[in-house]
Protein backbone atom coordinates (compact mmCIF):
# COMPACT_ATOMS: atom_id res chain seq x y z
CA UNK A 1 0.00 0.00 0.00
CA UNK A 2 1.34 3.81 -0.46
CA UNK A 3 0.22 6.64 1.01
CA UNK A 4 1.22 9.92 -0.38
CA UNK A 5 1.53 12.84 2.63
CA UNK A 6 1.32 16.23 1.00
CA UNK A 7 1.02 18.04 3.91
CA UNK A 8 0.89 18.15 7.44
CA UNK A 9 -3.08 19.09 6.98
CA UNK A 10 -3.09 15.47 5.01
CA UNK A 11 -1.20 13.55 7.95
CA UNK A 12 -5.02 12.40 10.09
CA UNK A 13 -6.01 10.54 6.24
CA UNK A 14 -3.19 9.34 5.96
CA UNK A 15 -3.15 7.90 9.30
CA UNK A 16 -6.63 6.87 8.65
CA UNK A 17 -5.63 4.88 5.93
CA UNK A 18 -2.60 3.05 7.52
CA UNK A 19 -5.37 2.28 11.08
CA UNK A 20 -7.91 0.45 8.29
CA UNK A 21 -4.94 -1.90 6.15
CA UNK A 22 -3.36 -2.59 9.76
CA UNK A 23 -5.59 -5.94 9.67
CA UNK A 24 -4.25 -8.14 12.48
CA UNK A 25 -0.54 -7.41 12.26
CA UNK A 26 0.93 -5.72 15.31
CA UNK A 27 4.55 -5.09 14.72
CA UNK A 28 5.44 -2.22 12.28
CA UNK A 29 8.84 -1.10 12.08
CA UNK A 30 8.94 2.24 10.34
CA UNK A 31 12.29 3.14 8.38
CA UNK A 32 13.31 6.67 6.77
CA UNK A 33 16.24 8.53 6.93
CA UNK A 34 16.52 11.21 10.14
CA UNK A 35 13.41 14.02 9.82
CA UNK A 36 11.57 11.95 7.36
CA UNK A 37 8.33 11.91 9.91
CA UNK A 38 8.40 8.67 11.12
CA UNK A 39 7.19 9.96 14.80
CA UNK A 40 4.91 12.61 13.56
CA UNK A 41 3.16 9.47 11.72
CA UNK A 42 3.07 6.98 14.24
CA UNK A 43 1.93 10.12 17.21
CA UNK A 44 -1.41 10.62 13.79
CA UNK A 45 -1.60 7.02 13.85
CA UNK A 46 -2.05 6.70 17.69
CA UNK A 47 -4.28 9.56 18.05
CA UNK A 48 -6.59 7.43 15.58
CA UNK A 49 -6.42 4.48 17.35
CA UNK A 50 -7.95 6.55 20.71
CA UNK A 51 -4.52 7.39 22.80
CA UNK A 52 -5.00 10.88 24.23
CA UNK A 53 -2.01 10.47 25.94
CA UNK A 54 0.96 13.13 24.73
CA UNK A 55 2.80 11.28 21.79
CA UNK A 56 6.29 12.06 21.90
CA UNK A 57 9.83 9.95 20.84
CA UNK A 58 10.81 7.60 23.23
CA UNK A 59 14.94 8.50 22.06
CA UNK A 60 16.50 8.55 25.49
CA UNK A 61 13.96 5.62 27.37
CA UNK A 62 13.95 3.83 24.44
CA UNK A 63 10.19 2.53 24.79
CA UNK A 64 7.14 4.65 25.37
CA UNK A 65 3.32 2.76 26.53
CA UNK A 66 0.75 4.22 25.35
CA UNK A 67 -3.20 3.29 26.11
CA UNK A 68 -6.37 3.77 23.11
CA UNK A 69 -9.20 4.81 25.03
CA UNK A 70 -10.16 1.02 24.70
CA UNK A 71 -7.50 0.51 27.25
CA UNK A 72 -5.56 -1.25 24.40
CA UNK A 73 -1.59 -1.25 25.00
CA UNK A 74 0.69 0.44 22.46
CA UNK A 75 4.41 0.56 22.73
CA UNK A 76 6.15 2.81 20.84
CA UNK A 77 10.05 2.31 20.42
CA UNK A 78 13.04 4.19 19.12
CA UNK A 79 16.30 2.35 18.96
CA UNK A 80 18.25 5.20 17.21
CA UNK A 81 20.61 6.01 20.86
CA UNK A 82 21.51 1.93 21.45
CA UNK A 83 24.90 0.95 20.77
CA UNK A 84 25.13 -2.66 20.44
CA UNK A 85 21.82 -4.79 20.33
CA UNK A 86 22.30 -6.39 23.29
CA UNK A 87 20.57 -3.09 24.54
CA UNK A 88 17.48 -4.84 23.55
CA UNK A 89 17.83 -8.13 25.28
CA UNK A 90 18.24 -5.46 28.56
CA UNK A 91 15.04 -4.55 28.73
CA UNK A 92 13.09 -7.27 27.29
CA UNK A 93 12.06 -6.75 23.98
CA UNK A 94 10.59 -10.64 23.49
CA UNK A 95 7.76 -8.87 26.36
CA UNK A 96 6.99 -6.18 23.99
CA UNK A 97 6.84 -8.02 20.45
CA UNK A 98 5.15 -10.95 21.42
CA UNK A 99 2.72 -9.64 23.47
CA UNK A 100 -0.08 -9.36 21.04
CA UNK A 101 0.04 -5.66 22.12
CA UNK A 102 0.67 -2.63 18.84
CA UNK A 103 4.33 -2.21 18.45
CA UNK A 104 5.78 1.14 16.44
CA UNK A 105 9.07 0.28 16.05
CA UNK A 106 11.55 3.20 14.39
CA UNK A 107 15.41 2.51 14.03
CA UNK A 108 14.43 -1.22 13.42
CA UNK A 109 17.29 -1.27 11.19
CA UNK A 110 19.61 -1.24 14.43
CA UNK A 111 17.77 -4.80 15.82
CA UNK A 112 17.12 -6.31 12.71
CA UNK A 113 17.61 -9.84 13.34
CA UNK A 114 14.83 -9.70 16.59
CA UNK A 115 12.17 -8.50 14.54
CA UNK A 116 9.43 -10.95 14.69
CA UNK A 117 8.97 -12.77 11.10
CA UNK A 118 5.65 -11.06 10.24
CA UNK A 119 6.59 -7.64 10.98
CA UNK A 120 5.27 -4.62 8.66
CA UNK A 121 7.90 -2.88 7.15
CA UNK A 122 6.88 0.83 6.67
CA UNK A 123 8.85 3.21 4.77
CA UNK A 124 8.54 6.84 5.17
CA UNK A 125 10.48 9.55 2.52
CA UNK A 126 10.59 13.00 2.17
CA UNK A 127 10.44 14.03 -1.24
CA UNK A 128 11.95 17.12 -2.97
CA UNK A 129 7.99 19.08 -2.71
CA UNK A 130 8.24 18.21 1.38
CA UNK A 131 5.33 15.94 0.58
CA UNK A 132 5.99 12.23 2.11
CA UNK A 133 5.91 9.08 0.32
CA UNK A 134 4.88 5.78 2.90
CA UNK A 135 4.82 2.51 1.75
CA UNK A 136 3.47 -0.45 3.67
CA UNK A 137 4.51 -3.69 3.54
CA UNK A 138 8.31 -2.69 1.30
Amino acid sequence: MNITIKSLEDIDQAATEFVKAMGDNTVFAFRGEMGAGKTTFIKAICGKLGVSDTINSPTFAIVNEYRSDSGELIYHFDFYRINKVEEAFDFGYEDYFYSGSLCFIEWPELIENLLPTDTVNVSIKALEDGSRSVVVGA
